[in-house]
């Protein structure tokens, strides 16, 4: 009973806070493509969208902890490139320890393999919870990622080889307790370090301890005050087979059809009026042919007298779900020449499986981005589009602050700010940064991104009395 009881709490709690959130993330993307736009409005809309970037990834870690203790989380085992994972992380990381003057590097043994099989989301997700934490609470210093391959052990005819991949992720930070090692991998539990930092929901090693077990194999740390941490987990892979390093996304922004195409006529089926004006006003504008649908009852006579081309469908609706009315188009010969994707707000993996039983050719989960929906349709449609031409950034020194840039401020305005920083009030926290005097514009900047990302434990260090 308990284990359904949270099952219902996956399904419906996933669906009410993602719907709102897509509706936030999306408009805010939307409203960064206004060439009007000053540049004041654009850090705002930056701050909208890293703010609900930054929320998006909590109530991730509070659902993922239910669906593991609801028996609900699975392997999802792939070939993938692990020389390509690693590099990606090590890049995505690197500014972030370069802002805080660390050294981060990664040393692979030659043993490694280049094609693995496991889980990649799930590996991906430890490493990122791991070498996040290393960079958030060391000041000064490295952060070292090293991996090592045991033996390989032969299997039955017919069955891949197999390989225990360990990881060892070693900080020069403020080291952990013993007293609180014990409660590391509790959940919603945080060291007294964690809780200075004012940041998170204790619940990413618990999640990180749960997957490194469901991969077969096991995580502990070594820990001394004052001079650092060292997280080590093994997990098993198989040899995987050779797979295409996969394409980087396109960082340049769609303003319109190119020419000489059929005019595309799109159908969104979507009961939250929001979410429906979201995706008309991201295709409209470019070209496409939109109507608009509230239920399934109603999309299925819109398929009977305007055919689209491709329907973005919502799965869960009051009147018709997204199940039904796509089972009902299916099943006709003029609507199965009708692309139909699913916009799913469900964080569970098995609902993969029956969206695509119900006859849906695809699923994007909500809250996307506006980029998926635009490689989805020209997947299934072959659409092209034309881009903003966009001039070359030059590349730009990390506005790092130190305690001597500080300096030029008053004591009081300096207590103010560490005060704020402690509670973690980000508009006080500009506010003072406006009385930083022009002349010192490279401490305002540096300032306000770290309020930007949240680096409040950055500010408290700086201004420790």
């Amino acid at each position: 009973m308990a284990n359904r009881a949270k099952s219902g709490f996956l399904a419906n709690m996933s669906h009410e806070l993602r719907t709102p959130l897509n509706a936030i993330l999306g408009f805010s993307q939307l409203m960064n493509r206004d060439p009007a736009l000053t540049p004041a409005q654009k850090e705002n809309l930056d701050i909208i969208n890293r703010s609900g970037e930054h929320l998006l990834e909590l109530i991730n870690d509070i659902l993922e902890m239910s669906k593991i203790e609801a028996g609900r989380v699975t392997l999802n085992e792939t070939n993938f490139d692990l020389y390509d994972l690693l590099e990606t992380l090590i890049q995505m990381l690197d500014l972030r320890a370069k802002t805080k003057g660390l050294q981060l590097t990664c040393n692979l043994t030659p043993d490694i393999p280049q094609f693995v099989r496991t889980d990649e989301g799930k590996l991906r997700q430890v490493l990122i919870n791991l070498l996040g934490n290393a960079i958030k609470f060391t000041e000064s210093g490295h952060v070292i990622l090293r991996v090592d391959a045991g033996q390989v052990q032969f299997q039955t005819e017919g069955e891949a080889s197999q390989l225990c991949l360990f990881f060892e992720i070693e900080d020069t930070g403020p080291g952990i307790e013993p007293s609180e090692i014990k409660q590391l991998f509790a959940a919603f539990t945080q060291t007294e370090t964690g809780r200075k930092s004012q940041q998170g929901t204790g619940l990413g090693l618990p999640i990180s301890h749960r997957f490194v077990k469901l991969m077969g194999g096991d995580i502990n740390v070594k820990s001394a005050v004052g001079q650092g941490t060292t997280f080590q987990f093994n997990v098993q892979v198989a040899i995987g087979d050779v797979v295409d390093r996969k394409p980087q996304p396109s960082a340049q922004h769609v303003i319109g059809l190119a020419p000489d195409q059929p005019a595309y006529r799109i159908l969104i089926v979507e009961d939250r009026m929001e979410n429906r004006k979201l995706m008309v006003n991201l295709l409209q504008p470019l070209g496409f042919e939109v109507q608009e649908a509230e239920n399934g009852k109603v999309a299925i006579e819109y398929c009977e007298r305007w055919q689209p081309h491709l329907i973005w469908m919502d799965m869960r609706m009051p009147v018709m779900d997204g199940y039904e009315a796509t089972k009902h188009i299916k099943a006709h010969r003029q609507g199965q020449a009708t692309v139909i994707i699913a916009l799913t707000a469900s964080a569970l993996d098995e609902e993969r499986a029956q969206i695509l039983a119900a006859g849906c050719d695809d699923f994007v989960r909500k809250p996307f981005l506006e980029d998926t929906i635009f490689e989805k349709m020209t997947k299934y449609l072959g659409v092209r589009y034309i881009y903003e031409k966009t001039q070359p950034l030059s590349l730009q020194t990390a506005r790092e602050v130190t305690t001597s840039h500080l300096s030029v401020m008053p004591t009081e305005w300096l207590a103010e700010l560490h005060q704020a920083a402690m509670c973690a009030r980000s508009k006080r926290i500009k506010t003072l940064i406006q009385e930083i005097p022009e002349e010192h514009s490279l401490l305002m900047e540096g300032l306000t991104d770290l309020v930007n990302n949240f680096d409040y434990e950055k500010i408290l260090a700086l201004t420790q009395p």
